[in-house]
């Protein structure tokens, strides 16, 4: 589930990703590299953002341009193709597009824990998912959001055939606050803090509180080429993104001052809201490293709720990296 989606079948746009890459570069001078978030800049990367104010990625000579994506945006083929070297993609996103051929694989995790959930609209008439029973639940189409929808309700005791699904796109905020459904799909750090802010007195039911493992959501990928061929680049990138996310565990303030430092039109209350939320959530100190056990739980949760169709090779798709040479 993501907040801006361009199917991963589509046709990738004629975009300026001019490709990146050391060549004809100057022994000692920095690699240019190009990372694509998955969405436009928001507090969910402020551990990037952080990572760019302090010099983490130049100390380890790496020029990183960090970019959003346009609707168009394919970012899983932009790797392939090697018009972006980096790129954070859901995690759901990542096995899809392994299943459609294109070889990406993850390197660390951005966030540690799931930002989907289901979140009821009126929190004094829905105090658990059984309570939905019969109502009329928002999804944007996703394959992700049927299975979130599930495990939410099945482990709440709900019958999911019980439920009504409308497709909205990514209107939940919108949708929810005119008070158009009981409940949509979406990220709890994201529209539940939109929503908590405009007053709708929501419920939030967070899909690893309700069958889903504790996965990581956002994963900071490339692709095997790019591995294979410049492990040190990527090595750099890996340690210096890891280390901005520490320094915003460590004190989220500094993440939110070098965010909005770099994108001074985002609102600064929005920002900070989101953040909270995400810092309350624990969710930049589970990032960070990925843990095996919780992929392996992950791939099985995607299988058993019809997100991936086959078995994914785990350690092809998220490889144990080697030290920076």
């Amino acid at each position: 589930m993501r907040w801006l989606a361009a199917p991963l079948a589509a046709a990738i746009a004629v975009l300026a990703f001019g490709a990146c890459g050391d060549g004809g570069a100057e022994p000692g001078a920095s690699e240019e590299a190009t990372l694509v978030l998955d969405f436009q800049p928001n507090a969910v990367h402020t551990g990037i953002y952080r990572a760019l104010a302090q010099g983490y990625y130049t100390d380890r000579g790496v020029s990183l341009d960090v970019r959003q994506p346009s609707n168009s945006t394919d970012a899983p083929k932009l790797l392939a193709s090697g018009r972006a070297q980096f790129a954070i993609l859901d995690i759901h996103d990542l096995g899809l597009a392994r299943e459609q051929g294109v070889d990406v694989v993850g390197l660390s995790a951005i966030v540690g824990r799931p930002l989907a959930a289901v979140i009821a609209r009126d929190r004094n008439a829905v105090h658990d998912p059984a309570d939905l029973d019969g109502g009329e639940v928002g999804v944007t189409g996703l394959p992700s959001d049927d299975a979130v929808l599930d495990s939410v309700l099945d482990a709440g005791g709900a019958d999911p055939d019980a439920v009504r699904r409308v497709t909205i796109g990514f209107d939940a905020v919108a949708t929810l606050a005119a008070g158009k459904l009981d409940a949509a799909t979406a990220f709890w750090n994201a529209e539940g803090v939109a929503l908590r802010d405009l007053g709708v007195p929501t419920r939030e039911f967070r899909v690893d509180d309700y069958g889903a493992p504790r996965y990581p959501e956002l994963i900071l990928a490339t692709s095997a080429e790019t591995l294979r061929d410049e492990p040190d680049l990527v090595r750099s990138v890996v340690d210096a993104t890891e280390a901005g996310y520490r320094d915003v565990a460590a004190d989220p303030e500094v993440g939110l001052v070098a965010l909005l430092d770099s994108v001074p039109e985002l609102d600064q209350a929005d920002q900070s809201h989101q953040l909270a939320a995400l810092e309350d959530a624990d969710a930049f100190e589970l990032g960070g490293p990925l843990n095996r056990a919780a992929l392996a739980a992950w791939e099985r949760w995607d299988r058993e709720h019809g997100i991936l169709s086959n078995p994914l090779a785990l350690d092809d798709a998220f490889p144990e990296l080697g030290p920076a040479g």
